[in-house]
């Protein structure tokens, strides 16, 4: 473990207010969208250190697409943080040719849950650990569920008419090419069973126990609204998943994938955007919430939350 001092500031030279101070017993803190295949990227990675000895890290995604990328990063990972838990994003399931591992669809899932048990990390197909420090007990449970093209772009009412509609305008995500959902006939076939499985998985677990949701994706489609290009909404998530933050005691949700970190509230249960995004994006609007997101204990309650309302907001672009 590195402790981080209260003056540490992140690659960009702004200070990440996560670091400045850590609560007897720890933080629960979270991140995603590292897309570290990029050299500033993996800067702001190497950057990253807990407060103190107990802080866990939720890592919901999209770490990088090279297997051995991902593998370097959740070792350092594993390294500083006491406990790491990762849900993987769409940029770990690609198989890109210049990778060494050419496994798809499940059996490259497959391979990096065993790549992270390796490692000490947790993962969807691991029990929900349970975090005891301040604010909780809550049990983290990271999911992976992927898409089924129901959040359809606007004007259309197929799942076909919904990709050809992203064809035509040209905002098509490059998933179509590089994340290959064998055995299964298409993605849409591997997410059902995704969703079957953790349900089953929720439904079971103890409800006086509140639960940390962690996806890659956002488990409701409201959060996809401010997208640039709303047709990409598509490769965001599924209705499928719209009522389990009611339907199971949620301490709260968190997810990346869409590149706007904000924060909002859905039934009265806070949602946490936690992505860094792509260098173009965040030396726009630089990193409003810090590199590291706290979940627990949460610092700042409102005194009011009104349904949807969030605390950061931006414009979501097209290129996931």
């Amino acid at each position: 473990m590195s402790p981080t001092p209260p003056d540490q500031t992140g690659p960009t030279g702004r200070t990440d207010p996560t670091t400045r101070s850590a609560p007897s017993g720890g933080r629960l803190l979270a991140v995603s969208d590292l897309h570290i295949g990029m050299s500033e990227n993996r800067a702001i990675l190497e950057s990253l250190r807990p407060g103190s000895d107990e802080d866990w890290l939720l890592v919901a995604g999209d770490v990088g697409e090279m297997t051995e990328d991902i593998e370097w990063a959740l070792r350092l990972l594993k390294d500083r943080f006491s406990t790491v838990v990762w849900a993987p994003g769409n940029h770990e399931l690609w198989t890109p040719r210049e990778d060494r591992v050419q496994l798809r669809g499940v059996a490259r899932y497959r391979h990096l849950v065993e790549l992270c048990r390796g490692l000490g990390v947790l993962t969807p197909e691991d029990p929900y650990p349970v975090w005891t420090g301040p604010g909780g007990p809550v049990a983290v449970a990271p999911l992976f569920v992927l898409y089924d093209y129901s959040f359809r772009a606007p004007g259309t009412d197929t799942v076909a008419q919904s990709l050809a509609y992203a064809h035509e305008t040209g905002v098509v995500c490059s998933d179509e090419y590089l994340l290959h959902p064998d055995p299964y006939p298409d993605r849409g076939a591997w997410c059902r069973a995704r969703v079957a499985e953790t349900e089953r998985r929720l439904a079971a677990h103890d409800p006086a126990v509140p639960l940390v949701l962690v996806n890659h994706y956002p488990l409701v489609r409201e959060p996809t609204r401010v997208l640039h290009y709303p047709e990409f909404a598509q490769w965001c998530g599924t209705e499928l998943t719209a009522d389990w933050h009611q339907r199971f005691t949620t301490a709260a949700v968190v997810y990346g994938h869409l590149h706007i970190p904000r924060t909002t509230w859905y039934d009265g249960v806070r949602f946490e955007e936690v992505s860094i995004g792509y260098p173009r994006e965040w030396r726009r609007r630089g990193h409003p919430k810090g590199l590291l997101r706290q979940i627990l204990p949460y610092p700042a309650q409102p005194a009011t939350a009104p349904n949807g309302a969030a605390t950061t907001a931006g414009q979501g672009t097209s290129t996931r």
